[in-house]
């Protein structure tokens, strides 16, 4: 090989090493970084669910905790946690949403205006790669938003954990699990942190029967209603979106010696109760 030929070699063999070097620290590091918190999607779904109304940043009014990427794409958790007030207004409402699942609007949950609702966790269903939005309104009729980005594919017709005779037998069973405060003892007097758990399928219309190859029509809880004595605490109106076996954490500001009293309705019309002393024990 003539002294020609082997310095071409050699410095056709160093632009290979850089490139390949240089395609491992690209590899390193996401290829799709995360899309701008305005999509085309929400554009969209923004006018079908509050119209021209002006959305502002959260600012702390609401904040949301959200996995990065879900472990199960049917069961995400979310946490939001609220300020209660904005200014001198104070929490009315949250509207959760999920951009791209075949129906966004996963749940809306309406407060009572002494309930003093400071968190709530639930457990959603997020179909493909997604914001996750809460879009809070204060009694003054003003919304504010805050999102987070959470990479999950499938949710909404995955198959359901339990077979569909068994889950009809425990349909509408009910449980409430009160932590007691952080205090310690049994003063209920500045809050309460309480967990409901619902038995019922959920069904999104999206999952197919794994022995008949038919997909499962829809069933899911559609109305929840939260109080304490007669005094209001949480509303829901919720759609395919919120997961099977519907789980609710939430505090509030508690009233002791006032029973929990929880009225679920599903889209069959069917009617579940239940109700339990303030009490950790």
């Amino acid at each position: 090989m003539t002294e020609h030929g082997s310095d071409l070699l050699t410095r056709r063999q160093v632009a290979t090493a850089f490139f390949v070097l240089s395609f491992c620290i690209a590899g390193s590091v996401p290829v799709r970084a995360q899309p701008p918190a305005t999509t085309a999607t929400w554009d969209g779904l923004k006018m079908d669910i509050f119209g021209d109304r002006t959305i502002e940043a959260a600012d702390g009014i609401v904040t949301i905790d959200a996995p990065a990427r879900a472990e199960d794409a049917a069961i995400v958790p979310i946490d939001l946690h609220f300020a209660g007030r904005a200014g001198t207004a104070a929490l009315k409402a949250v509207t959760l949403v999920i951009d791209e699942n075949p129906s966004p609007v996963a749940a809306t949950f309406t407060f009572g205006k002494e309930a003093g609702v400071t968190h709530l966790a639930t457990r959603v269903r997020v179909d493909s790669y997604s914001y996750v939005r809460a879009i809070a309104e204060t009694e003054d009729g003003k919304l504010y938003m805050t999102q987070a980005f959470v990479k999950a594919s499938g949710g909404c017709g995955a198959p359901a954990s339990k077979n569909q005779d068994e889950a009809m037998a425990s349909l509408g069973k009910m449980k409430l699990r009160i932590f007691p405060p952080q205090s310690g003892g049994a003063d209920f007097s500045k809050a309460a942190d309480v967990q409901l758990m619902i038995r019922h399928p959920n069904n999104s219309g999206l999952q197919m029967d794994q022995i008949t190859r038919y997909y499962i029509p829809a069933h899911f809880v559609h109305d929840l209603t939260i109080s304490q004595g007669d005094r209001l605490i949480l509303k829901m109106e919720g759609g395919i979106s919120i997961s099977e076996d519907p789980n609710f954490r939430f505090q509030f500001a508690a009233k002791p010696g006032e029973e929990i009293k929880v009225e679920a309705t599903d889209t069959e019309g069917q009617v579940f109760k239940g109700h339990w002393p303030l009490d950790p024990a």
